[in-house]
């Protein structure tokens, strides 16, 4: 057998064919064409925010804030939208990932400067996000009423059968994953996370690479935050809440490693389809929304024990010769 066919990402991808061949027969309509692309469509978000905290955990932190971060952004950029309705869609998108990467260098600073555990800043950051929304909307919504028309239609434009949306998902993926084969601050980030005692040895700042994850996490995150908004067409309090724990869920699944050093793009994407899997056609086949809940649990805990047993073969890995 192939080496590939051995990998995490080989096996995740043969769990998500079993459950829509397992789907199939009781709802056929549900691997249509259209259905799939839609599937696509409402996965795309979570495929985002998970390749933004992939690059945190890479390097043994935790993002708790991205939901938080995406909720304040988004509020802003609909209030900005509200307030001006003439403002073109490249723009806000600028507005929304500059909002983002500031609020994921605030955690980022706090993380590298401080030397504070990641969990317990961004712990703190999510509530400080989340009132920060409350106080930019004075608690108030920005329904689709007051939106212009550009600032909804732009995620729902369709090219070659998929959403504007799902494109975008598509192109940040890819550039994520080049970003960590190609570039010498990816690698650096699997080394930090790897081996950090090493990697200082060797004159890689483990400060900085975590600053440096958590500033692209924040960008993704603003950048979502648009993308939510529009998607939705409503910006409130609460958006998004809770949102982080399936984006963390995601990346557990398609086997990120929470020791650090170890995760892969097809990975979170692969996790984050199983769990757009099972979010959107349990229901069409009668399981109650608790058993959705125990399967996602139990399917995250499994992952969780794999990664602690494994020898993370197959997975991508800095500071190790390949085999000749």
């Amino acid at each position: 057998m192939p080496e590939a066919l051995r990998t995490r990402e080989a096996g995740l991808l043969a769990l998500d064919l079993l459950l829509l061949l397992l789907i199939a027969p009781v709802f056929p309509a549900f691997l249509r064409p259209g259905n799939l692309a839609a599937l696509l469509d409402d996965t795309a978000l979570l495929v985002l925010l998970a390749a933004g905290e992939m690059l945190v955990l890479i390097t043994r932190g935790v993002d708790l804030s991205v939901a938080a971060n995406l909720a304040l952004t988004g509020m802003i950029v609909g209030l900005l939208d509200q307030a001006h309705p003439g403002l073109s869609v490249p723009l806000i998108l600028l507005v929304a990932v500059g909002v983002g990467t500031l609020l994921g260098a605030v955690n980022g600073l706090l993380v590298w400067l401080l030397r504070m555990p990641s969990i317990v800043v961004t712990l703190g950051t999510l509530s400080i996000y989340r009132g920060g929304v409350y106080l930019v909307s004075g608690g108030k919504w920005v329904n689709s009423n007051v939106m212009s028309p550009d600032f909804l239609a732009f995620v729902r434009v369709h090219i070659l059968g998929l959403t504007v949306l799902t494109w975008v998902a598509i192109l940040v993926a890819l550039l994520v994953a080049a970003f960590l084969r190609m570039s010498v601050a990816g690698r650096n980030l699997y080394a930090a996370g790897n081996n950090p005692s090493a990697s200082a040895y060797a004159g890689i700042s483990i400060g900085h690479m975590q600053f440096l994850a958590f500033l692209i996490s924040g960008a993704i995150a603003g950048l979502c935050g648009y993308l939510w908004v529009s998607r939705f067409a409503v910006a409130y309090t609460d958006i998004a809440s809770g949102f982080e724990l399936q984006v963390i869920a995601a990346c557990v699944i398609g086997g990120v490693s929470i020791s650090g050093g170890v995760g892969s793009v097809p990975g979170i994407v692969l996790g984050a389809l199983f769990l757009g899997i099972i979010k959107n056609a349990l229901p069409l086949v009668g399981i109650s929304p608790f058993f959705q809940m125990a399967v996602s649990g139990l399917v995250i805990t499994t992952a969780v024990i794999i990664n602690a047993r494994g020898r993370r073969e197959g997975v991508r890995r800095i500071l190790e010769q390949p085999a000749s």
